[in-house]
This record gives C-alpha cells, structure tokens and sequence, in this order.
C-alpha cells in the first residue's frame, strides 16, 4: 500500500509538471506581448506547476498522518493541512529545516518528494533555458 501511494503521488506530479511545461510550449510563442514578458510567463507558469505538485504532496500527507498505519510528523507540527504544505514546502526543495521529522512509513514519500522535486526543478530550470535562447534572441 505503501508504495502504490508513492508512486501514485509522484506519477501525479510528473503528470502535473508535464502538461503545464508542455502546454506553456504552446501558447508562449502565441502570446502578442514581447519576448521578456513571455518569459515572465513561463517562469510563473512554472512557478504555479511547483505549488500544485507541493499542494499534492501535502494532500498525502495529511491523509497519511491521520492514518496511523503510515507514521507521523513529529515537532513543531501540529497536524493541520497548513503544516502539511509547509512541510512539502521544505521537503521539495531539499531545503528541510528540520523542525518536523517523518517517523514510519511516511518516510519514504519524504524521500520520494525531495527526489522528485530535484528532478522538477531541474526540469524546469532547461525548460526556461530553452525558451531563453528561443526569445531572447528575438527582439521584444
């Protein structure tokens, strides 16, 4: 069970990630603003691809920490949905403060979460690459 949750939450985010960069693929070159500004586009676009994919994250774990079989948060945490997407927060970005700590099974979507938020990040930063070269070499 545990890993099908996993997966199910990564595949999710992957999933998330790929429709936002692929669809922003499209409508960037369309936009008929100049190119700085639809380099702006992309970056909130990918900025709002990340929250949703931490907001998902979050969702399992309130789930998972009022389901006693998959562990808990412990520290300064006091259960609610908030202190589940900051701990998302800090877990995605590899940034963990440490003033919540996993125990059990909940562990391992901790790790699962830092892996797959160094992949995205890492994909959106070619991603931005990408349309960097592509719109500023234009003028606008």
């Amino acid at each position: 069970m545990y890993f099908f949750i996993n997966a199910v939450t990564v595949a999710i985010a992957f999933l998330i990630h790929y429709e936002l960069l692929y669809r922003m693929s499209l409508i960037i070159p369309k936009l008929p603003i100049p190119s700085r500004l639809r380099i702006l586009f992309a970056l909130f676009g990918a900025l709002l691809a990340h929250v949703v994919e931490i907001w998902t994250f979050a969702f399992v774990y309130y789930y998972m920490i009022n389901n006693p079989e998959f562990g808990e948060l412990v520290g300064n945490f006091s259960g609610t949905l908030l202190d589940c997407v900051y701990y998302s927060f800090t877990t995605y970005t590899s940034l963990g403060f440490g003033d919540i700590v996993p125990h059990g099974p909940i562990r391992f979507l901790t790790g699962f979460e830092a892996l797959t938020g160094l992949m995205l990040i890492t994909w959106t930063a070619s991603f931005l690459f990408i349309e960097m070269q592509r719109f500023w070499s234009t003028k606008g």
